[in-house]
């Protein structure tokens, strides 16, 4: 069923399960993981638009989804993530330590955004993150909270099912109750055409 909302606010029920790839590009997710502490999400898409002229009209356009670009805003980037997805060690101190020669692993991202009839639920198949800048500053007459934010690019991922390379899936409550239910406990996942 279509989205039946005509505005949108707010983002929560941010979270994020780490990706294993198989070597024919499917994946694979781990536990579903919280990302509490949502400020906001701004991604662009990613991809050009070609025209081809003959005739002397536009007699052909292609368009490349290369996926989508941008900065995920949080109160405080989890330990957790650190370690799961951007490559940090935690040493048997319970120090978190910063390898630079780790390797980002690849995740699923997971978010909500409500509306005035109903909550839309997405999921980011394939998404890489940076490290957030260090960033601090004196507490003065009040305190006024510093935010992290992470860089995230989300690329395509191979579905089987579909025999497709999939950027994003998303729902709302006018979806199949079971889909919608299930959203934020596991990566989902189309099973039919």
């Amino acid at each position: 069923m279509a989205d039946t909302n005509t505005i949108k606010y707010g983002i929560k029920n941010c979270k994020y399960a780490v990706a294993t790839i198989s070597s024919t590009g499917t994946a694979t997710y781990g536990t579903v993981k919280d990302l509490k502490g949502a400020v906001s999400i701004s991604l662009d898409a990613q991809g050009d638009t070609n025209k081809f002229y003959a005739d002397n009209i536009v007699y052909f356009t292609s368009v490349a989804n290369n996926g989508y670009e941008g900065d995920l805003e949080l109160a405080k980037v989890p330990d957790d993530f650190y370690t799961d997805c951007l490559g940090y060690i935690r040493d048997a101190s319970g120090v978190l330590v910063e390898d630079a020669g780790a390797t980002p692993a690849h995740f699923a991202l997971i978010f909500q955004f409500e509306g005035d009839v109903n909550a839309k639920r997405t999921v980011l198949y394939n998404c890489v993150a940076s490290r957030p800048s260090l960033a601090g500053s004196t507490k003065e007459e009040s305190i006024e909270p510093q935010t992290e934010t992470i860089s995230i690019t989300a690329t395509t991922i191979h579905n089987s099912v579909l025999d497709k390379d999939l950027v994003k899936a998303s729902c709302t409550e006018t979806s199949a109750s079971a889909a919608y239910n299930g959203w934020l406990s596991a990566v989902y996942q189309t099973t039919t055409t």
